[in-house]
């Protein structure tokens, strides 16, 4: 149809913007399909100043909770309950996977760290559920101006396993980050019985956040 086109051109010379009018020439239908902000054709010099003011902001955060001995104490990890024998210490939920993901989102956006935005003295955070400091991060980015574009966190415990219950974590934190699931990465490993964690002492999580503005 192209070429077809580009023929009645030779023979019937006009002036046309793109191949898309150009097929209008010889009758042939355009249809139209809506695309994306994001996806910027670089066509104008206004196109490129828009390329050149946004950006990718990164950021990194890293928690990490000793388990304690407290009598039905849960294990809160990524916002869902882990079945094991211990919990994590902390004055929240403890959800150790959660603190690091608000960090690194606190960083990306240059705000301070979750203790600062959440202190551990304050009583109105004691036995908080750590998805609810995650939604006020996101609401706190968010006013910024900032979306989330991916996370990215590790998990590293001795016990328990963990690699079963990772995709429920991933629903449970895309619903709080209003993102998709195939934007959240988490990953489990071990210090092959190396250190606290190793000795089954506690629990670390290190995260990646990027957003754009």
């Amino acid at each position: 149809m192209l070429l077809r086109a580009f023929e009645f051109l030779k023979t019937h010379p006009q002036e046309v913007t793109d191949d898309a009018s150009l097929v209008e020439c010889i009758g042939e239908k355009v249809k139209i399909v809506m695309g994306e902000e994001e996806n910027i054709k670089i066509t104008t010099s206004q196109d490129l100043k828009k390329i050149q003011t946004s950006s990718i902001r990164v950021g990194q955060g890293m928690d990490v909770h000793p388990f304690c001995e407290v009598p039905q104490r849960k294990l809160i990890l990524g916002g869902i309950e882990i079945p094991y024998s211990k919990g994590l210490q902390g004055h929240s939920d403890a959800d150790v996977l959660t603190h690091a993901i608000c960090d690194s989102l606190l960083g990306a956006a240059g705000f301070s760290d979750i203790g600062t935005h959440f202190p551990d003295h304050d009583p109105q955070y004691e036995n908080i559920a750590s998805l609810v400091l995650l939604e006020k991060v996101v609401d706190k980015i968010g006013a910024a101006g900032y979306t989330i574009n991916n996370i990215d966190v590790t998990v590293v415990a001795q016990v328990p396993k963990i690699q079963p219950m990772i995709p429920e974590m991933k629903i449970c934190l895309s619903k709080v980050m209003k993102i998709s699931i195939s934007q959240i990465a988490i990953k489990a490993t071990t210090t092959e019985k190396m250190g606290f964690v190793g000795r089954e002492e506690g629990i670390v999580a290190f995260a990646i956040s990027t957003l754009k503005i």
